[in-house]
């Protein structure tokens, strides 16, 4: 876990800060919390995300009755030291409600959402499921498929046909992670590569 910026946060100006608890992965927002300066210790000394209950006036540490725990990533404040951002990796939902934000809204199915039904899907009958079964044969199944679907949307672009695309883009998306996860890389791997290139 790591401090992303300064100033540290001023507890002189307040007892309690407010704490923008983000996904470090997908920048999604889940919820807004409090923290005085002993929460903020303990998520920092634990790594796993730590609040003040104003309600129950006692520190809270999340997920410590649901199991929701959030492993916190990194930490930063504002400009001016009296607000604080939480970047975690959550365990389960962040809403009391069972949602995974505590605001409103759908968030779209990515990427990292894919696959992590992919890696889910490992722990799967073969005999029952597909992506089971594709994982079970090693890349080489995965790799073929993956040069057929390329083919049927390189056939569907060049007839101009927009569903077509859309529907050959996903098969191509989902094949692509499947021969992604038999060879033991990740979306973030992928990612982080680009970004080297783009520095470059």
């Amino acid at each position: 876990m790591a401090w992303l910026s300064e100033p540290r946060p001023d507890f002189g100006q307040a007892e309690l800060l407010p704490v923008v608890v983000q996904d470090a992965d997908t920048g999604e927002v889940l919820m807004l919390a409090w923290a005085n300066d002993q929460a903020l210790a303990a998520t920092d000394r634990s790594g796993e995300a730590h609040f003040w209950s104003r309600s129950r006036n006692a520190l809270w540490r999340k997920g410590a009755t649901s199991g929701n725990v959030m492993h916190v990533a990194e930490l930063a404040t504002d400009c001016d030291g009296d607000a604080l951002l939480y970047r975690v990796r959550p365990t389960g939902p962040a809403c009391h409600t069972g949602a995974r934000s505590c605001f409103a809204g759908e968030r779209p199915f990515t990427l990292r959402d894919l696959e992590d039904v992919i890696a889910d899907r490992r722990k799967a009958d073969p005999g029952s499921s597909y992506t089971a079964r594709l994982l079970a044969a090693g890349p080489g199944r995965p790799a073929l498929k993956l040069i057929e679907e390329a083919s049927e949307l390189a056939t569907a672009a060049l007839a101009r046909s927009d569903a077509d695309v859309r529907h050959e883009a996903a098969d191509l998306a989902y094949h692509l992670l499947v021969l992604l996860a038999s060879c033991g890389v990740t979306v973030e791997q992928v990612e982080a590569t680009l970004a080297e290139r783009h520095r470059q």
